[in-house]
């Protein structure tokens, strides 16, 4: 269960980064429903609630390095942005191309010069090479990719979707050990 100084950092960082910013013109009405909001080919931007449980449980610290696999319009991303500050590195990754522009300029508006959103490539996983100490990943691919697992620094989460349920993989001593939070969850599938 996550600790509630990383639930209330995760409320604090959802106060301020606005969802409104990261939904196309047509949805940002609606940014304060629980709910998921449709953005672009076949994409969505989770609930809040989702989002809020989902980043308690990798509870990001300042100057951390995190991976966001499936970024989509780049919520999460700059979330993740606020939740590390300046010294931290944030990296989102999305398939679609007309969201990873989308995003990028989400997240321009925010003034976070150590997140950005980049093009991830067809095929592959994360960054292959490099090492996080987070990694949020916001579709399910069906089990957990062990491309992710081989990026994932000692000491570090991940919080994953698995086949419709939450998973959280910690890597200690070089040993991954994977728990599984309560209750169903529905996302899109990884592509």
């Amino acid at each position: 269960m996550a600790g509630s100084d990383a639930a209330d950092r995760v409320t604090e960082a959802m106060r301020v980064i606005d969802r409104a910013d990261f939904l196309p013109d047509q949805w940002r009405h609606q940014a304060g429903e629980d709910r998921p909001l449709p953005l672009a080919h076949g994409s969505t931007n989770s609930q809040p609630s989702t989002v809020h449980r989902m980043l308690a449980e990798l509870a990001p610290a300042p100057g951390h390095r995190v991976l966001d696999v499936g970024s989509g319009s780049g919520w999460t991303t700059a979330l993740l942005g606020y939740l590390t500050g300046p010294g931290g590195e944030v990296l989102g990754l999305d398939l679609t191309e007309y969201l990873v522009r989308f995003g990028q300029d989400a997240i321009a508006a925010y003034a976070q010069p150590w997140v950005r959103i980049e093009q991830a490539a067809p095929g592959s996983f994360g960054r292959p090479g490099r090492s996080w100490d987070r990694i949020l990943v916001s579709a399910d691919a069906g089990d957990i990719p062990a491309e992710l697992t081989a990026q994932l620094a000692d000491g570090g989460r991940m919080v994953l979707p698995v086949s419709g349920r939450m998973a959280v993989v910690d890597r200690i001593d070089g040993e991954l050990r994977t728990r599984h939070l309560p209750g169903g969850w529905s996302f899109v599938r990884l592509r």
